[in-house]
């Protein structure tokens, strides 16, 4: 099935041989595969990647949107954001702990 656009050139239709799903953006995809060892009960004993821990109760929402936002724009190094989730998720752990005690 082709379907014409306004500039004239045919368009494949959805759903056709050929058709591929929008690649993710690299930094995505780095954040995903970029493992770490973090002080918090529930990744106690295993890695786990940036992107987890950036999408975990110990990230507010905010620090995320503006962590990711930085990260994708090339402001921040995949060391500096790595620096800044272990410390903020270490921190907040460190706080809960000390809350239960």
């Amino acid at each position: 099935i082709t379907v014409k656009s306004s500039n004239k050139e045919p368009v494949t239709a959805a759903g056709e041989e050929g058709d591929k799903p929008p690649k993710e953006e690299p930094w995505k995809t780095t954040l995903k595969t970029t493992k770490v060892h973090v002080e918090a009960p529930e990744f106690r004993d295993h890695q786990v990647s940036l992107w987890e821990l950036l999408h975990s109760r110990y990230i507010p929402e905010e620090n995320r949107r503006e962590l990711l936002e930085l990260y994708g724009a090339g402001e921040l190094s995949l060391e500096q954001v790595k620096s800044v989730v272990t410390t903020i998720v270490t921190r907040t752990a460190a706080a809960e702990r000390a809350e239960r005690a």
